[in-house]
């Protein structure tokens, strides 16, 4: 385990650089071509391969990850499209965000350890929408897991009550026994005097312009081994850190890889 901590959280995403590519493969595609290129433009800055294969005899609509050649994730073309291609940030701004099936599509959380630079609206729809699914996931983790840390940055801590689907989550996450930090410069005082939240406030750079959601269990009871890390049990440790580079532009990653999500806790808590 490396235990040493970069000198900024940029450092985090800095250690991806040179992971293998991922490709989302569609298999047997029956719905319209316009998803596809709505797929294609979410990730065309990104290296993620979008590719279509037909399967004789095989099902319908299905989505799956590729990665070093082998099926890591399957989902459901469907699923896919409810949670990220047809729907825009508004849906989790105004619910908690799960799709019918009352989880996130595994081809999507299972992108980690891959550096990404995402714009937010109006230059792009879709690219920083991915980041506020897996900020979700990860939320809703921490909430199905119901132990262990939970940390989140909000730049302005105003922003809990800007939305109502994040403010519902807040309000679940408190009062479960999850032990749940937020941090941010305290632009409004009073927006997390209800919230049984421990409250971090501060004014430095990465105050400012980071965006980070981790979740550490307090025993990791699935299995961080298999391929399917990304769809296992909840009780295991993934992160968010993304870095605002730009106006609404982020570069990011998140992983479920144990040591790297500790080390982003200790970054947190040591410099926050």
């Amino acid at each position: 385990m490396n235990d040493e901590l970069p000198d900024s959280l940029s450092g985090f995403i800095d250690e991806t650089t040179g992971s293998q590519e991922k490709t989302l493969l569609l298999i047997n595609r029956t719905e319209p071509q316009p998803l596809v290129n709505l797929l294609d433009r979410a990730f065309e800055n990104q290296s993620i391969q979008i590719q279509e294969r037909h399967i004789p005899e095989g099902d319908s609509d299905v989505v799956c990850l590729i990665e070093n050649g082998q099926v890591s994730a399957v989902s459901s073309f469907a699923d896919l499209s409810e949670t990220f291609l047809l729907v825009n940030a508004d849906r989790y701004r105004t619910s908690t965000g799960r799709s019918a099936t009352g989880s996130f599509p595994d081809v999507l959380t299972g992108l980690d350890d891959i550096e990404f630079t995402v714009r937010g609206f109006p230059e792009s729809n879709k690219e920083k929408l991915l980041l506020v699914v897996i900020s979700r996931f990860i939320e809703d983790r921490a909430l199905a897991c119901g132990n262990g840390e939970f940390h989140s940055t909000f730049q302005r801590l105003s922003r809990l009550d800007d939305e109502y689907g994040t403010r519902k989550m807040y309000e679940w996450l408190g009062d479960s026994n999850v032990e749940t930090h937020v941090y941010g410069i305290r632009d409004d005082p009073g927006v997390v005097d209800d919230l049984d939240v421990i409250v971090h406030a501060g004014t430095t750079h990465e105050y400012r312009r980071s965006w980070v959601v981790l979740f550490t269990p307090e025993t990791d009871t699935g299995d961080a081994s298999g391929s399917d890390i990304a769809a296992a049990d909840a009780c295991n440790p993934v992160a968010l850190v993304a870095i605002e580079t730009g106006p609404n532009v982020w570069r990011s990653m998140w992983t479920y890889d144990r040591d790297r999500v500790e080390r982003i806790k200790a970054y947190v808590n040591d410099r926050f």
